[in-house]
């Protein structure tokens, strides 16, 4: 298999984007009537809790995460109208995509499991880091900055459907990530804005590869970028041969480029926390 295979395969899945011919994901139904609840001017939030109440797993996982070191609630949370009113709009939006996103990630057959239960692994680690960096470091809101992690590989969802429709392609492990790393940003924009994300978190799923990114104001990408680098600490992604020094991110929040947020006291068991309710 080949360079001319690889650019080939590349050009077709681009070609297929661009002509609408590529399958995209769709965001579950329950997200999609919070979200228009919330943009609803005649409605509230005790109409969006009443959404989120109809899906007793969401309800269940809300309440869970209204408890968690996330929201550090001085009161126990028992009701999603209790934590619904704790959380205020913008953030239960933002929860809501980060919990239904999982089911993004769910494989319908068994070539692509472990693929995709490794990118769900890794785009929660990156989520957490993403949340706890932006707590310390930004003014920028913590729960996006938690679903801008979770989705900043989502352009890598129909490449993997579509390899499983090609088993030569899922079998060349090599050639399926080349192929991933040379198209997701692209695709992971066309998915964000298909279903009208924020530009600001559309940006990240284009821009999180470009280490060498640079806007005025420290943003959601500076954020991801510095988290998906802390993510592969001590592993052997490529990504860990990178001299952090080079990357203006880090300087743009302030983290010294040797330090590893995941070891800072209490960071870490704040990133572990997130991670355990968000996986």
């Amino acid at each position: 298999m080949g360079t001319s295979l690889e650019q080939q395969l590349i050009n077709e899945l681009l070609e297929d984007l661009e002509n609408d011919r590529l399958v995209l994901p769709t965001l579950p139904e329950v997200a999609l009537k919070v979200r228009d609840t919330l943009e609803d001017d005649s409605m509230g939030l005790p109409e969006v809790a009443q959404v989120i109440t109809s899906d007793t797993a969401l309800s269940a996982r809300l309440i869970q995460i209204a408890n968690s070191p996330l929201l550090r609630a001085s009161r126990q949370i028992e009701t999603v109208e209790s934590a619904v009113t704790r959380m205020g709009g913008d953030m239960v939006r933002n929860l809501v995509m980060s919990i239904v996103m999982e089911q993004m990630f769910q494989a319908t057959t068994d070539a692509t499991d472990k693929r995709l239960r490794a990118l769900w692994e890794h785009s929660t680690s990156v989520a957490a880091i993403s949340h706890a960096l932006a707590a310390q470091f930004t003014d920028l809101k913590p729960d996006q900055a938690l679903l801008a992690g979770l989705v900043h590989d989502i352009g890598s969802l129909p490449i993997l459907t579509r390899a499983e429709d090609a088993p030569a392609l899922l079998a060349d492990e090599v050639l399926l990530d080349k192929i991933i790393s040379q198209t997701h940003t692209e695709i992971g924009k066309a998915i964000l804005t298909k279903w009208n994300f924020p530009q600001e978190i559309i940006d990240v799923a284009e821009y999180h590869e470009d280490l060498n990114y640079h806007s005025v104001k420290t943003d959601y990408v500076d954020v991801v970028i510095v988290a998906n680098l802390q993510s592969h600490l001590g592993t052997n992604h490529l990504l860990n041969d990178i001299d952090w020094r080079t990357v203006p991110s880090f300087d743009k929040l302030g983290i010294q480029a040797d330090v590893n947020v995941i070891d800072m006291e209490g960071t870490g068991d704040e990133i572990k926390a997130i991670k355990s309710v968000i996986s």
